[in-house]
């Protein structure tokens, strides 16, 4: 297949465009290359991509509309791995545009795209974030999400209404998947693992939010990775079980359908913090802080609707991934 990966350059993004060239398929990335993080980590990725002869890369916001849909115009792909997002629920606090211009207008934009270009199949990504408020664990799909206690959980759970509405309203095949907490080799520079490695090796001192009480459910690129293309593969049906006098979030009369992709195993923060010190041979420095505005307390997603559909779940034990990162980072990094 023809395939466009957006934010091939960033962490799930080089992963999954990674896994469709390894098994044959033909990727376009697109990527703006933002500072939002270190820049020379996206090119880093995306050099391990250019070598491949089925990849083509072409710098674009998803934000800028005219250059999207001349994108799809002259690119003809067949299916949409969108991964291109503003991440991080903290900074959503203070730049909360950034998500706007990203998250909804560039979400439409590749809606529109999709719309116009015969487009197969469209995979986006959710986030594990939509349960906000939700107490009930392990979070099912069919879990109401109403009560987002960040902005960026509110422009994921937006992604998802506006993918059903274009289901709706062109038949347009569209899935959602749910990331819980992503870790693993060529991670974001601001997310937990790799800002607590870092400075766990410099002997610097880390920030513990909540005590170390969070529990998260952690789920390895690699497992992420095999989900999304899995995913891809298995093209979004209309459900026979949608019921509208008693709607199900997760299935619809439209071809839609919305997962949790997670590790379905909730690790506790200080749990995680010690596999850290275990994998880098180091005692961390802990500054214990207490909850971050924005922060939920636990992360557990079921996975049994995944699991049905696409016949996979994840399992890497969180041991045996953060060893892996801590290997990469070391050699990265050189330390």
């Amino acid at each position: 297949m023809r395939v466009l990966v957006t934010g091939a350059a960033g962490f799930i993004g080089f992963h999954v465009a990674r896994k469709l060239l390894d098994r044959g398929d033909e990727v376009v990335g697109i990527d703006n290359l933002n500072d939002y993080y270190d820049p020379a980590l996206k090119q880093a990725r995306l050099s391990q991509l250019e070598g491949h002869d089925r990849f083509a890369f072409v710098k674009l916001d998803v934000s800028d509309r005219d250059r999207v849909a001349t994108l799809f115009r002259e690119r003809k792909v067949e299916r949409v791995v969108h991964l291109a997002a503003q991440a991080g629920v903290r900074y959503s606090i203070t730049n909360p545009h950034a998500y706007a211009d990203s998250n909804l207008l560039g979400f439409l934009n590749i809606l529109e795209g999709c719309r116009h270009n015969a487009v197969e199949h469209l995979v986006y990504a959710s986030s594990s974030s939509v349960y906000g408020a939700n107490e009930k664990v392990p979070f099912a799909e069919s879990d109401p999400v109403d009560h987002p206690v960040s902005f960026y959980a509110a422009t994921k759970k937006a992604n998802e209404l506006m993918a059903h509405s274009y289901a709706h309203l062109y038949r347009l095949p569209m899935t959602g998947l749910r990331f819980f907490t992503v870790y693993g080799p060529w991670g974001r520079p601001d997310m937990a693992l790799f800002l607590f490695t870092r400075n766990i090796l410099a002997g610097e001192a880390i920030d513990v939010f909540n005590n170390g009480d969070h529990m998260r459910d952690f789920t390895y690129i690699d497992d992420i990775a095999e989900g999304v293309v899995r995913t891809l593969d298995h093209v979004a049906a209309p459900s026979d079980e949608w019921d509208p006098l008693s709607p199900d979030p997760a299935i619809s009369s439209a071809p839609y359908r919305v997962y949790n992709i997670g590790n379905n195993k909730p690790v506790r923060l200080l749990d995680f913090i010690a596999a850290i010190e275990k994998a880098t041979g180091k005692k961390a420095i802990m500054n214990m802080l207490p909850m971050q505005k924005g922060d939920v307390e636990a992360t557990y997603a079921d996975i049994d609707a995944l699991s049905r559909a696409v016949d996979f779940r994840p399992d890497t034990p969180i041991d045996e991934g953060i060893e892996a990162f801590v290997s990469w980072y070391r050699d990265y990094y050189g330390v």
